[in-house]
């Protein structure tokens, strides 16, 4: 059992004693009668090998108060597209592939380019956003929910947690983001710990109070995947379309939903997933552009609140970072050992010093440019530059899948 603090401007729901997964399901699925949800899955075709799918897909087998799955399906050739449909033909729910790769598609993407709604020819990013795109053009669906593909260690209860506050009508939550401790047999979660905390940390002593960051502290783990939303929220929000997904996206929600309707929660298992390289000599690859990419988007979001960084800010801050990071490091190697996990100190020094590489650079690229261009447009913007667009998208995706 975990602790009960509620130490920030959101709500925390924790997972305390039991998981009644049983009763959860079966308030849930009383809900959808009034309030559907609906699944997002991103898959890459190079996903299709890994071994968690067939855990996740057994999982969902049991789980009855879905109105929709929706399969996002990115960089895959057409066998890997008619995999893609055998491998989730098992689920007994409404499943709808869109297969980003195909020629209606690729036609969609093009109009929408030459409106200059979507700049991005691939990604996370713009997968999730024609997926809620689809949703929406179905209009059967309340509540969406988006967690990833590669969880090895995935339960049905982590879908239920997570929906389970926008459903119950006691509540009054319109977007909830998962959490969880990343550990196995040792401690993973490098990026988190060793990145984003301190840096988090490192602007709060530098730009102390700015509102944003005080609330951006508040998430256990900004970097999970796990998160859903209702379908109003998701059609007013711009998607981020880089690897700085999961930050990007909670700046959005900062912008568009009030706090008070926005929580955090315990998703009650213990997860693991495929753990990126860490990509030290390569910027564009690993946990090294990942830090870059989320390093920028932190930056033009404070910048959009009117909050300057100049070459003298980034100097303060990446002090104030290398001097919490330290500390981070030593802080998660004491709870290693006293959980007797795995930790490697000199994996850990490496890591740090490759974090505050990505830091530099981020500096860099954003005094170059502090002029946000990573986000997708609105679903509300999109609509009102193209009234046909969801028709567009309809005809495509069905056809598709007939």
């Amino acid at each position: 059992m975990g602790d009960f603090y509620q130490h920030g401007i959101i709500s925390t729901l924790h997972m305390i004693g039991k998981n009644h997964i049983d009763i959860m399901e079966s308030r849930i699925k009383e809900a959808s009668a009034k309030r559907t949800v609906s699944l997002i899955l991103p898959i890459a075709g190079s996903d299709l090998n890994n071994q968690a799918l067939s855990g996740i897909i057994h999982e969902l087998e049991k789980v009855d108060y879905l109105r929709r799955i929706i399969i996002g399906l990115d960089n895959a050739n057409e066998d890997e597209y008619k995999r893609t449909k055998e491998i989730f033909s098992t689920l007994p729910q409404e499943v709808t592939i869109i297969w980003n790769n195909n020629p209606g598609m690729e036609t969609i993407y093009s109009r929408l380019w030459a409106e200059s709604l979507v700049d991005v020819s691939s990604g996370k990013g713009r997968s999730v956003w024609i997926c809620i795109g689809y949703l929406l053009a179905c209009k059967d669906t309340d509540i969406i929910a988006i967690h990833n593909c590669d969880i090895t260690t995935y339960e049905r209860s982590l879908l239920a947690r997570l929906v389970y506050p926008l459903m119950d009508d006691r509540m009054e939550y319109g977007f909830a983001k998962g959490y969880y401790a990343r550990a196995s047999s040792m401690l993973y979660g490098r990026l988190t710990r060793l990145f984003v905390t301190p840096l988090i940390h490192a602007l709060s002593s530098i730009l102390d109070p700015a509102p944003y960051i005080k609330y951006l502290n508040t998430f256990r783990y900004p970097l999970s995947g796990e998160c859903a939303m209702e379908a109003t929220l998701a059609k007013a929000m711009r998607m981020p379309s880089n690897l700085s997904f999961e930050v990007g996206l909670l700046s959005e929600v900062y912008d568009n939903c009030a706090l008070k309707r926005v929580c955090q929660i315990d998703l009650g298992i213990d997860y693991d997933h495929k753990h990126q390289e860490l990509s030290i000599d390569d910027p564009s690859q690993g946990l090294l552009k990942m830090s870059i990419d989320i390093g920028i988007s932190l930056f033009h979001t404070l910048a959009g609140q009117g909050i300057v960084l100049s070459e003298d800010t980034f100097r303060a801050i990446k002090a104030s970072f290398n001097r919490y990071g330290k500390d981070t490091m030593n802080f998660y190697a004491d709870d290693a050992i006293l959980n007797n996990l795995r930790l490697d100190r000199h994996s850990e020094t490496k890591a740090l010093k490759t974090f505050g590489k990505g830091l530099d650079i981020a500096s860099v690229e954003f005094l170059k440019n502090p002029i946000d261009t990573t986000f997708i447009s609105s679903w509300t913007q999109v609509n009102s530059a193209i009234p046909d667009i969801y028709n567009e998208l309809l005809a495509t995706v069905d056809s598709d899948n007939s």
